[in-house]
């Protein structure tokens, strides 16, 4: 159970029959001849029942979170410890990186310094095969962070993140490459991820701007049709791009290359707050 008295930052999943939501830990589910009611008498914020595409979402503290990455090109930055530094006063809430690009030491340590700093962490893992996937849960766990994200979903990664508190967002589709580009069909993801939910997903990392067909066409329905928690991530790098976010409303979005390029303004902090007053104006 999830504190009532405690803000409501993290989400979780659940399965109904054939219909998925994403709400608050606290909110209680019935159903009832096939309707899902949010119950809202014991949750912090107010709730909405809304049938269409038999997709459920929590009305407060909806728009999409920006989880800033100390990446280029899939790697994380040599100077990330001090780019941190310099945004650790920006307005979000998550910042992450890559597995590879610093030292393993340095990796704990940054990590350690985030949630200092009172953020949350995700670290995510750019493998493809299970010993490098379960390497990179191994590494989720030591440095305590909150979201695992990327890697192929393999049963070990998931049992390592249920057994740390870690929530567990792994690809799908067809991954392929550093940086990655996402292959497949729409359909195909969509019907993965609904079997990986009940595997154990928490989430997805939709690599959906890397996507090799219509991007936003796959963030629309992957977002819309699985109702799971999605991260949109891999070049958003442009206010174009940030517009389908706003408008799709996933659970988060990352960027990372664009900051470093100064697609959104020039220095990494008025970037970011840049483009967290752009999404939630």
């Amino acid at each position: 159970g999830y504190p009532f008295d405690t803000p409501l930052k993290k989400y979780h999943i659940e399965q109904y029959r054939d219909a998925f939501f994403y709400a608050p830990k606290g909110c209680s589910v019935r159903c009832v001849d096939g309707m899902t009611m949010i119950q809202k008498d014991r949750c912090a914020g107010m709730c909405t029942c809304i049938k269409a595409d038999m997709f459920w979402r929590v009305k407060m503290n909806n728009k999409p979170k920006l989880v800033v990455m100390l990446t280029f090109n899939d790697r994380t930055i040599p100077n990330a410890a001090e780019v941190f530094e310099d945004c650790k006063n920006s307005k979000a809430e998550i910042y992450g990186f890559k597995e590879e690009g610093i030292p393993h030491d340095d990796v704990v340590k940054l990590f350690g310094r985030i949630r200092e700093c009172g953020k949350q962490t995700a670290l995510e893992v750019v493998a493809y095969d299970e010993e490098h996937c379960l390497a990179g849960a191994e590494l989720a766990v030591e440095c305590g962070v909150d979201y695992l994200m990327g890697t192929m979903y393999f049963e070990s990664v998931a049992e390592v993140c249920k057994n740390s508190g870690i929530e567990y967002m792994p690809y799908v589709g067809e991954i392929t490459g550093r940086p990655s580009v996402l292959g497949g069909s729409a359909d195909g993801m969509i019907t993965e991820a609904r079997t990986l939910l009940e595997k154990g997903a928490d989430g997805f990392d939709l690599l959906g701007y890397r996507y090799t067909g219509d991007a936003p066409d796959l963030i629309r329905r992957f977002v819309s049709e699985t109702g799971a928690k999605t991260v949109v991530a891999g070049s958003v790098d442009s206010f174009e791009k940030l517009d389908t976010v706003k408008k799709v409303s996933p659970w988060a979005f990352t960027i990372g290359s664009a900051f470093v390029e100064n697609r959104f303004g020039r220095g990494f902090a008025a970037q970011i707050d840049t483009v967290c007053d752009y999404i939630n104006k």
